[in-house]
C-alpha cells in the first residue's frame, strides 16, 4: 500500500494570517483519512490547498510522486483528485443530470457515461431525479449530488469537506455508509468532517488540527479512545 498523497510543510497565509502552520501528514492508498478539529482549526483551508484553490507560501503537496505545488484546480481534478466542497455547492438551476456531466470534463464521452452508471448505483435516488432541478433537491440529495458529480472524474483520490453538514442523523449515517462503499470499490478518502465521532468510526487513520497546526495523530480507532480526544471533541 504505498502513499498516494504526501503534504510537507505547508504554510497558507490568508493576507497577514497564518492560517496553516506547517501542516504535514499522508494519505495511503486505499485508506480513508480523516482531519479532525474545531471550527476555525484550518480543515477546509488544508483540503482547498490540496485541491488546488488555494495557493500554499511553501511546503510540498506530492500526489502519487507528483508535485502539486502551485497546480490549478482543474489540472489537479486532471491528475485523479477530486474535491466535494463544503457547503455542496450544486449549480442550484441545472437538473441533477447536467450537474452529474460537469463532473465529468476530464473524461471522453464514453468513459462519462460508463462513470454515470455507476454513480447511479451508488446513488440511486439520483438516478430517480436525473431530471430533477438540483436546487428543488433536499440537503441529504444535493450532498449526494455533489459527491456523484466529484466521482464522474473518476478520482484515486475523494477530498470530502464536511459531508454531513446541516443533514438529519438519519442522513448522516446513509451518507457514511456511502463513503464506505465508494472506499471499498476503490476510492481513496480524506475526510474533512466536524461530526468527529462518525469520521473516526470510519476511518483508518486520523489527524487532529488546532488553529493550524497537527497536534494529534494516529489509527482512528486508537484516538476516539484517547482521553484527551473524547474530551475536546466527542463530549466525552
Amino acid at each position: 500500500m504505498g502513499t498516494m498523497l504526501k503534504v510537507e510543510d505547508l504554510q497558507v497565509y490568508y493576507g497577514s494570517i497564518h492560517a496553516i502552520k506547517g501542516v504535514s501528514f499522508e494519505v495511503n492508498e486505499g485508506e480513508i483519512v480523516t482531519l479532525i478539529g474545531a471550527n476555525g482549526a484550518g480543515k477546509s483551508t488544508t483540503l482547498n490547498t490540496v485541491g488546488g484553490l488555494l495557493k500554499a507560501r511553501s511546503g510540498r503537496i506530492m500526489f502519487e510522486d507528483k508535485d502539486l505545488h502551485g497546480v490549478p484546480a482543474n489540472k489537479v481534478v486532471a491528475e485523479g483528485m477530486a474535491l466535494c466542497p463544503e457547503g455542496r455547492r450544486v449549480f442550484q438551476h441545472m437538473t441533477v443530470l447536467e450537474n452529474l456531466e460537469m463532473g465529468a470534463f476530464t473524461r471522453s464521452n464514453a468513459e462519462a457515461e460508463e462513470t454515470l452508471e455507476h454513480v447511479y448505483e451508488l446513488f440511486p435516488r439520483l438516478k430517480e431525479r436525473y431530471r430533477q432541478v438540483a436546487g428543488t433537491l433536499s440537503g441529504g440529495e444535493q450532498q449526494m449530488l455533489a459527491m456523484g458529480r466529484a466521482l464522474m472524474s473518476r478520482p484515486k483520490l475523494m477530498m470530502l469537506d464536511e459531508p454531513s453538514m446541516g443533514l438529519a442523523p438519519i442522513l448522516v449515517q446513509q451518507i457514511f455508509d456511502i463513503i464506505v462503499d465508494m472506499n471499498k470499490q476503490g476510492t481513496t478518502i480524506l475526510l474533512v468532517e466536524q461530526n468527529a465521532q462518525m469520521a473516526l468510526s470510519v476511518a483508518n487513520r486520523a489527524y487532529v488540527l488546532e488553529t493550524g497546526r497537527i497536534t494529534m495523530s494516529g489509527d482512528a480507532k486508537e484516538l476516539a479512545a484517547s482521553e484527551e480526544v473524547k474530551k475536546a471533541y466527542l463530549g466525552g
